[in-house]
């Protein structure tokens, strides 16, 4: 096991700056690969109700506890509320489905995973409901995300969550969070990688002690399995030239370079990897040190080319966010 660095959040608690993400973890190898990346050294676990593996992730954690590996308080286990539970009501039977699924009595952090309200869809129905809303298609229910943040409050105070946190919001729906909750949001989680910087929401959370997570810190590479269609509009960041030549200099892999131009920066990462030399090489992101110059030659990279976009997930209705 090698050293880890932490991040202080809002509420003083203290959590991992690199932790593994749990998203395309395959439901017959994910428990395995928990335990593996508890082994490596991995104290974070950044999972969602959407991602339909969180009873093998459960079953990783409890082997690894049972081991003797780890304790339960040495780990910091996250997951997402789904659009569709976003009613008071429905935070509260989602949260502990998810504690089910996951074997524990609490959770570390809980993020609202996207700031869009779908109708309810039934656990008995179907779960994860990812975007099925019933034989109607797309709907939606009227709840304002201020509801829904009061019910996440609740969890907070009820002792079922440490901290909370948002997920692919904009600057202005933070704003107007901050303007009406009674506990600040700990943690912001955002598409972020050279292709997409994001500089002025990440600088106005950071402002506000708002931590940012970054999924798909690979950029294109996160979406080649998707067969997302703008992945072949640009090149890949694995093979950029400017990636590689700093790669090079420092003596570290590609993707040890655009982790470290995310840490640098105070960001917190959450890759994912099947391969235990990755795994390793991923947590240990934090040995070498970019040059300013550097980090801004990356950064000028920004394209602002954004995978995760709601606009394009329904065709017969685009989401406005």
């Amino acid at each position: 096991m090698s050293s880890q660095s932490y991040i202080t959040l809002n509420n003083g608690v203290k959590i991992p700056q690199v932790g593994f993400g749990c998203w395309k973890v395959n439901n017959d190898t994910a428990a395995e690969q928990i335990y593996e990346a508890i082994k490596v050294g991995y104290r974070l676990f950044d999972g969602a109700m959407d991602y339909g593996n969180e009873k093998e992730i459960g079953q990783g954690i409890k082997k690894a506890i049972d081991d003797g590996l780890v304790k339960r308080d040495e780990l910091v286990i996250v997951s997402k509320l789904w659009n569709s539970f976003h009613s008071p009501e429905n935070v509260e039977l989602a949260i502990n489905k998810v504690l089910s699924d996951l074997k524990l009595d609490y959770l570390d952090v809980f993020y609202i995973h996207f700031p869009i309200a779908q109708k309810f869809v039934p656990i008995e129905e179907k779960y994860p409901p990812n975007f099925y809303c019933g034989p109607n298609g797309w709907e939606f229910e009227d709840v304002p995300l201020a509801e829904t943040w009061k019910a996440m409050e609740k969890l907070v105070n009820d002792g079922k969550v440490k901290s909370i946190g948002i997920s692919n919001y904009n600057g202005a729906l933070i704003q107007d969070l901050l303007r009406g909750c009674k506990i600040k949001p700990q943690l912001l989680q955002i598409e972020h990688h050279p292709y997409l910087v994001q500089p002025r929401l990440i600088k106005y959370a950071q402002d506000n002690d708002i931590q940012v997570t970054a999924y798909s810190s690979f950029g294109p590479q996160s979406f080649i399995e998707l067969n997302h269609p703008k992945v072949k509009d640009v090149v890949s960041l694995f093979k950029h030239d400017l990636i590689n030549e700093i790669a090079k200099k420092h003596n570290v892999s590609v993707g040890k370079v655009l982790l470290r131009w995310s840490t640098q920066r105070g960001i917190l990462i959450i890759p994912k990897s099947n391969k235990k030399e990755r795994l390793l090489e991923n947590f240990n992101v934090n040995d070498f040190d970019l040059s300013n110059e550097e980090l801004e030659q990356i950064s000028s990279l920004d394209i602002n080319l954004r995978f995760n976009d709601p606009w394009t997930w329904g065709p017969e209705i685009p989401i406005f966010i």
